[in-house]
C-alpha cells in the first residue's frame, strides 16, 4: 500500500492542461507507429541497400534540426497554440504520401518534409508545458509528456509490427489518422483556454525566473549562452548514441537476432510499456533525493552499459536486459534535459532556448543513421555497441560536470532548482 500511495502522489499537482497536452501527445504517438519500422521498411519492402537506408534515414534528421529551429522561431512570435495546431494538421497527409515515393530521392524527400513539419511541434509543446505546468512541478510535468510518449510508442509499435505485416500502406493511413485525431483534440481543448490563461501566465513566469535568476541572463539569446551550448553538444554526443533505438537497433533485431516484424514491436513496445510503468515514481524519486547532475549521470552511465552489453551475446534475455536499462536510461537523462533548458530561457526566449535544444537532438537524427550503419558495414554491430557504450560513459561524465557549472545551487536536489520553492 506505501509504493501505491507514492505511486499515485508522483501523479498529484499536475494541472489539467498538463495532463491534456500528454494525452493529445499519446494519440499523435501511437499514430506514429512508422518511424520505428522506416528502416525495416526500406531494407525489406522497398529492397533499398543499408548504405541507402542510412542515407534517406538522416534526411528525417536533417527535417528535424530544420523543424526545431523553425518550431522555436516560429512560437517566441506566434504562440505554442498556433504552431502545435499547424504542426498537426500540416503533417497528418503525408504520412499517407510516404508509399508514392518508393525511390531513395522520392523517400528523402518526403520524410525530408514531414520531418519538418512534425519537428516544429516539439518546441511549442514544451514551451506549452513549461506554461501551464506549476513551477513545482515543471520536470514532472515533462515526465507526464514523456511517459505519453512513451505510452504511444508502447502501443504504436505493437500495432505497427502487426499492420506492417499485413499492409505498409494500412500502417500509413494509421498515422494519417493519429495526427488528426491529435490535432482535433488539441484545437477543442486549447482553442479559448490559451487566451484566458495568459494572466495566469505572466504571475507563473514572473516565479520561474525569480527562482532562476542566478543562472541566466535574461532575454539572452541561447547562442551566446556558452554553458549552455556546451550542454547541448553534448546533449548531441548522448542522443546520437542513444537514438540508434530508432534506426539501427530496429535492424540488428531483424538481421542479427533474426527477429520477425511482429517480435520487433513488441520489443520496442516493452520498452514504452517500461517507462509508462515507471517513470512518474524514478523521476519523483529523483526529484528529491538526487541532484540533476547525479540523475543525469546516472542515467546517461546505465544507456552505456546497455548497448555495450549487445556486444557481449545476442540472446533474448540480453537483448531485453539492454532495452530494460536503455528504457531507465530514458528516464533519468530526458526529462531532467527539458527542465535544464526550460530553467536557463526566460520569458522572451523560451521558444529559442527550447529550439536549441531540440535541435541538438535532431542532429542526431543526421549523423545516427549515417555513422550507425557506416559502422556496422565496415566493422560490425559489436564494434557498434562497444564504442557506443565507451563514448556515452565519456558524455555521462562530461554532463555531470557542465550541470554542475550551469546550476551551482543544485547542490544536493532538485528542488533547490525548481520544486522546493
Amino acid at each position: 500500500m506505501n509504493i501505491l500511495r507514492v505511486y499515485t502522489d508522483s501523479f498529484k499537482g499536475l494541472s489539467k492542461e498538463a495532463w491534456m497536452l500528454s494525452i493529445v501527445m499519446l494519440i499523435n504517438r501511437t499514430g506514429s507507429m512508422v518511424i520505428p519500422f522506416l528502416g525495416v521498411y526500406m531494407t525489406g519492402h522497398l529492397n533499398f541497400n543499408i548504405t541507402h537506408t542510412g542515407i534517406v534515414l538522416s534526411f528525417y534528421g536533417i527535417g528535424s534540426v530544420i523543424g526545431s529551429w523553425l518550431g522555436g522561431f516560429f512560437t517566441d512570435r506566434f504562440g505554442e497554440y498556433r504552431v502545435q495546431s499547424l504542426s498537426l494538421f500540416l503533417s497528418a497527409p503525408l504520412f499517407i504520401m510516404i508509399p508514392l515515393f518508393p525511390t531513395v530521392e522520392g523517400m528523402a524527400g518526403i520524410i525530408l518534409l514531414q520531418s519538418i513539419i512534425s519537428e516544429t511541434f516539439r518546441p511549442a509543446n514544451s514551451v506549452a508545458i513549461t506554461k501551464y505546468a506549476k513551477p513545482q512541478n515543471l520536470t514532472r510535468a515533462f515526465s507526464l509528456n514523456r511517459m505519453a510518449v512513451n505510452l504511444g510508442f508502447s502501443i504504436g509499435p505493437a500495432l505497427g509490427g502487426i499492420l506492417s505485416a499485413i499492409s505498409y500502406e494500412f500502417l500509413f493511413a494509421i498515422n494519417t489518422t493519429g495526427a488528426l485525431i491529435a490535432g482535433i483534440v488539441y484545437v477543442k481543448f486549447f482553442r479559448k483556454r490559451h487566451k484566458l490563461f495568459q494572466a495566469k501566465v505572466q504571475e507563473r513566469q514572473k516565479h520561474l525566473e525569480e527562482l532562476t535568476a542566478n543562472t541566466k541572463e535574461k532575454g539572452k539569446s541561447p547562442y551566446r549562452d556558452v554553458p549552455f551550448l556546451i550542454f547541448c553538444f553534448f546533449c548531441t554526443i548522448f542522443s546520437i548514441c542513444f537514438f540508434q533505438f530508432f534506426n539501427t537497433i530496429p535492424i540488428f533485431y531483424k538481421e542479427v537476432a533474426k527477429m520477425d516484424q511482429a517480435t520487433i514491436g513488441y520489443v520496442l513496445g516493452y520498452s514504452g510499456f517500461i517507462i509508462v510503468l515507471l517513470e512518474m515514481l524514478v523521476v519523483n524519486f529523483a526529484d528529491k533525493y538526487l541532484s540533476i547532475a547525479k540523475t543525469i549521470l546516472y542515467g546517461a552511465l546505465l544507456c552505456a552499459v546497455a548497448y555495450a552489453i549487445l556486444a557481449l551475446d545476442h540472446h533474448f534475455s540480453i537483448l531485453i536486459l539492454s532495452i530494460t536499462l536503455l528504457s531507465v536510461s530514458e528516464i533519468l537523462v530526458l526529462p531532467f534535459m527539458s527542465t535544464i533548458t526550460a530553467l536557463r530561457s526566460g520569458k522572451q526566449n523560451q521558444g529559442a532556448y527550447m529550439g536549441l535544444n531540440g535541435m541538438s537532438f535532431s542532429f542526431s537524427f543526421i549523423i545516427t543513421p549515417l555513422l550507425g550503419t557506416q559502422i556496422v558495414y565496415q566493422l560490425g554491430f559489436d564494434m557498434l555497441w562497444l564504442g557506443t557504450g565507451s563514448i556515452l560513459a565519456f558524455s555521462a561524465i562530461a554532463l555531470y560536470f557542465v550541470i554542475r557549472w550551469m546550476l551551482p545551487q543544485d547542490k544536493h536536489t532538485q528542488a533547490e532548482g525548481v520544486g522546493g520553492h
